[in-house]
């Protein structure tokens, strides 16, 4: 009994260090025993059930990670693969199956991609107006939608993207949205080996603002169809997207006004 109300203790005061948010970056620490890092030492199995009554909250798993390299290790291999299967379980088992595809090591990245439009700054990847980013309440990730964005030669390949996270009224560039998305098995996909064909080059300056990989630019390498921007509701010459070493994709488009964008639907 004692145990166990010592248990109960230590997840409480962890809860505590969660929400409260005001652990600080230890990144010597190795989780020894004068760790100060928490009250006690929890085990994983214990910082698993907490985090599952928290229902993988990824603002406490962010934090959590910032106490220590233990914890950092600890949410990168166990609390950010939880996140992703319960926010897009069907997405996630589809994303693991093949055998030629791994997200482990990487699901941080995916649970960012997951939750946090990037949006762009002025000079940088997009090189037009500074839209800060922001996390997002929840998006749907659609493969079938992924097919607009490929190539009919490279429509074997799956790739899933999001409905475009609005932004309207940015003066002269209108109304714009913003896409995100990622490959399944994009090591042997066709976009990749095309890409590699047309040599196409890494972008020199920017990387992936979700797993900080090099981006090459999809329509630099005349590879975004026209279908893509039938189904953004865009204009047609103005999207413009980018896939990273590991598959994921980040774009913006100029958004047609709504009765256009109907129109557009109704053609593809």
């Amino acid at each position: 009994m004692l145990n166990f109300c010592r248990g109960v203790e230590t997840i409480l005061w962890s809860c505590y260090l969660v929400k409260k948010m005001i652990v600080s970056k230890q990144y010597r620490c190795i989780h020894s025993a004068s760790c100060l890092c928490t009250k006690g030492h929890l085990t994983e199995e214990v910082i698993f059930l907490l985090f599952q009554h928290l229902n993988w909250n990824p603002k406490h798993i962010a934090t959590l990670s910032s106490v220590c390299k233990w914890f950092d290790d600890l949410a990168k291999r166990v609390l950010w693969k939880e996140f992703c299967k319960t926010r897009a379980p069907k997405m996630m088992l589809d994303l693991q199956t093949g055998g030629s595809h791994s997200v482990d090591g990487n699901w941080r990245a995916l649970g960012k991609l997951l939750i946090y439009c990037s949006g762009c700054t002025k000079g940088g990847l997009f090189n037009s107006i500074h839209i800060p980013g922001h996390f997002v309440y929840r998006t749907r990730f659609s493969r079938t939608s992924g097919k607009s964005f490929l190539l009919p030669q490279c429509r074997t390949d799956v790739l899933y993207v999001s409905d475009p996270c609005e932004h309207l009224d940015q003066g002269e560039e209108g109304d714009v949205g913003f896409f995100r998305g990622v490959f399944k098995s994009f090591a042997t996909s066709k976009v990749r080996k095309l890409l590699i064909k047309r040599e196409a080059p890494l972008h020199p300056t920017e990387v992936c603002p979700y797993c900080k990989a090099k981006l090459w630019s999809m329509q630099q390498a005349r590879l975004i169809p026209s279908s893509a921007s039938c189904r953004l509701g865009a204009y047609e010459d103005c999207i413009e997207y980018y896939v990273c070493l590991n598959g994921h994709v980040l774009g913006i488009c100029t958004l047609l006004p709504l009765s256009d964008s109907e129109e557009a639907s109704e053609l593809e």
